[in-house]
């Protein structure tokens, strides 16, 4: 999976690889956002493992987090999320960027994203009850601006943008501390998943550079 360098209405190809990066980031937003209920993780167990050119970068993070979620019962998953990232007071590992950017939540960094959503028209909706540097978030609006309707944000180069300003420069410290983590199992797999997904987005923006 790489990232399209054509405009998207100029191949099928580009179409399907706009599709699949927007719905890797809708399943990482699901996934990090809360304990997966019990019709995702059925989903996610009779998901294809194999990509569809063999030997694909993605394909043995994909096959090893499908074969988690198919070892581990939901019960297991689910308590496995709420014991990193749940609980009173302060979680296991974090998934906010602001921690990781600059030590504490709700600090500059969620500041300079508010502003970012902002001139892009977007905002928190009220169900939401993370704030908006929350990895789930962050991934729902990487989803929004490769398939929203409205070309004039949904487009490669807000991508970029917002993929280097708010996401690159912190989401490797993420994966390392779940992967890190002797309670992570299934998560573990999704960190490795993770990582390697943001790795394939990162070098097919590098890419539009060069």
């Amino acid at each position: 999976m790489s990232l399209p360098l054509a405009p998207r209405d100029m191949s099928t190809s580009a179409l399907d690889e706009e599709t699949a990066r927007a719905e890797v980031y809708g399943l990482l937003a699901v996934l990090y956002y809360a304990p997966p209920s019990p019709d995702m993780l059925a989903q996610l167990r009779l998901a294809v493992t194999e990509a569809p050119a063999a030997g694909g970068f993605l394909e043995e993070p994909w096959r090893a987090l499908v074969g988690a979620a198919r070892a581990l019962s939901d019960a297991a998953i689910q308590t496995e999320y709420d014991d990193l990232f749940g609980g009173v007071g302060k979680p296991e590992v974090f998934l906010y960027g602001s921690h990781y950017l600059s030590g504490f939540l709700n600090e500059k960094p969620l500041v300079k994203l508010r502003t970012d959503l902002a001139e892009l028209g977007l905002a928190r909706g009220e169900a939401m009850d993370e704030t908006e540097d929350h990895f789930a978030c962050l991934c729902e609006v990487m989803r929004y601006l490769i398939a929203g309707d409205d070309a004039a944000v949904a487009n490669l180069a807000h991508q970029q943008a917002f993929f280097a300003r708010h996401i690159q420069p912190w989401t490797e410290a993420m994966c390392t501390a779940i992967s890190a983590h002797p309670k992570a199992h299934f998560y573990a797999t999704l960190a490795g998943f993770t990582r390697a997904f943001l790795s394939v987005e990162t070098q097919g923006f590098d890419l539009l550079d060069s």
